[in-house]
């Protein structure tokens, strides 16, 4: 049985940073995918792979909030939305500043995260 959420826009801006997410990593990974002069491999590219789970992450999580019975429950799974949140934004700062012509894109990416955000904060307000 699937559960359609009650809050349409918040779950759907979460399915739009997925997609976001998942473009801006398959662009990114080849930019730093390469090794340095000295045979190492740049350590952000594992930042790449870090969005696009974090961010695989946040539609479930809207789901199983609103699908608690409990208030205690709903607010344990609104906290746990609210760290992913704030742990997918912060990976997107350090991509920023990993060294890649995608800087663009992930800014694109935060400004997403960031309406996301406000949209949260309204919807832990009626769980």
């Amino acid at each position: 049985m699937t559960y359609v959420p009650r809050n349409t826009h918040l779950y759907n801006q979460a399915i739009e940073i997925l997609k976001l997410s998942r473009s801006v990593s398959n662009y990114l990974v080849y930019d730093l995918a390469h090794l340095k002069k000295d045979g190492s491999e740049d350590p952000c590219v594992y930042f790449t792979g870090d969005i696009v789970r974090q961010s695989d992450s946040l539609a479930p999580e809207i789901l199983k909030a609103e699908n608690q019975a409990f208030q205690d429950d709903r607010l344990k799974h609104a906290a746990s939305l609210d760290q992913l949140t704030s742990s997918l934004y912060r990976t997107c700062e350090r991509l920023e500043r990993a060294e890649s012509n995608g800087k663009d894109f992930v800014r694109i990416l935060r400004r997403e995260i960031r309406k996301f955000r406000k949209l949260q904060h309204k919807w832990m307000m009626t769980l």
